[in-house]
């Protein structure tokens, strides 16, 4: 615990990296009952029973923690420092019941209620995407609508699999507009891409008022531009992030269940994440990290890398310190 009551990872100096008994980026390890003071709790969800191709995510946070080890205490490029801002600790996994899928959808969302009650900001590692709903559940009890940041190579937007199978890890944001948990008006999604059943998940969303940002206008426009999007649209809103890891070019993060070719490097999205300081957030997640299919670990580290980041910027969004959009950008 650091000088200013802060909880602090240890230090690799002090513990080799490769020692202990691995927590998310080496914070602390505190059950929610005996997590007062915790300003923003990293959340393991071991789940991925919303995947139709390639399981394994319901392994990305046990690599997570694994690779997170590795972080360090300061973000160079914006100098900001989330654990002298507040008090962050590992919260532990969410329950699931990997045989049933609403009863999973049901404990994620009562492990995160008790959060938000708690006044805690989760910052949460699935786990397919299809985790995001329960969460937006919960925090929609306080923040009703919310604004919606996604990373992401598919919109997630479709509205049934196989015949009426209606929560998979491609519907989470058709359940969160029809159940009022985002403003589609508020929702910016970049990165979409690769081929398509339809293009009806496209239409729908855009026929509600989502931003969709295909792969091509990213590019021809860049990272800075999809950024000043995103704030002119999401505005002061309370605004949550999910981060796909499949929004990533396979090439730097292979190890994730529907890869895309074209997607986004990893230096922009860092940079990306970093100039959403200074909006309202009030949560975030990183999901679709498939251990199996990451055989060098390189996804993981990746992964790890976003989560710090995202960490920085909702440590300045608990009132932490002055953001510095431009920093590192």
């Amino acid at each position: 615990m650091s000088e200013s009551g802060h909880y602090r990872p240890e230090a690799g100096m002090d513990v080799p990296r490769f020692a202990g008994i691995p927590t998310f980026m080496r914070l602390p390890h505190r059950r929610l009952a005996e997590a007062q003071g915790v300003d923003i709790g990293i959340v393991g969800v071991p789940w991925d029973g919303g995947t139709t191709n390639r399981p394994g995510a319901r392994h990305g946070p046990r690599q997570l923690r694994d690779a997170s080890t590795m972080i360090r205490l300061v973000n160079q490029a914006t100098g900001v420092r989330p654990f002298e801002l507040v008090r962050c600790a590992d919260l532990g996994d969410a329950p699931v019941n990997p045989a049933n899928l609403q009863d999973s959808l049901a404990r994620i969302e009562d492990f995160h209620r008790r959060l938000v009650e708690a006044g805690i900001t989760p910052l949460t590692v699935g786990g397919d995407h299809l985790i995001t709903l329960p969460i937006l559940r919960a925090l929609a009890r306080r923040h009703r609508p919310l604004a919606l940041v996604q990373f992401d190579a598919h919109t997630d937007f479709y509205d049934a699999y196989f015949g009426g199978e209606r929560y998979t890890h491609g519907t989470p944001f058709r359940r969160a507009v029809e159940e009022g948990l985002i403003d589609p008006g508020k929702v910016v999604q970049i990165g979409i891409r690769g081929t398509a059943y339809d293009g009806e998940d496209v239409r729908w969303a855009r026929a509600q008022g989502a931003r969709v940002i295909m792969i091509e206008e990213y590019y021809d426009r860049g990272p800075a531009w999809a950024m000043e999007e995103v704030r002119r649209i999401v505005g002061d809103h309370p605004c949550y992030v999910s981060f796909d890891v499949d929004a990533l070019d396979p090439s730097q993060a292979p190890g994730t269940g529907t890869p895309e070719i074209g997607g986004i490097f990893t230096h922009d999205a860092q940079r990306m994440i970093r100039r959403l300081a200074g909006l309202r957030l009030v949560g975030a997640d990183v999901v679709e990290l498939s251990p199996p299919f990451d055989p060098s670990g390189m996804t993981a580290w990746v992964a790890a890398n976003l989560l710090f980041e995202l960490l920085c910027v909702l440590a300045l969004a608990r009132g932490g310190g002055p953001a510095r959009r431009d920093a590192g950008v």
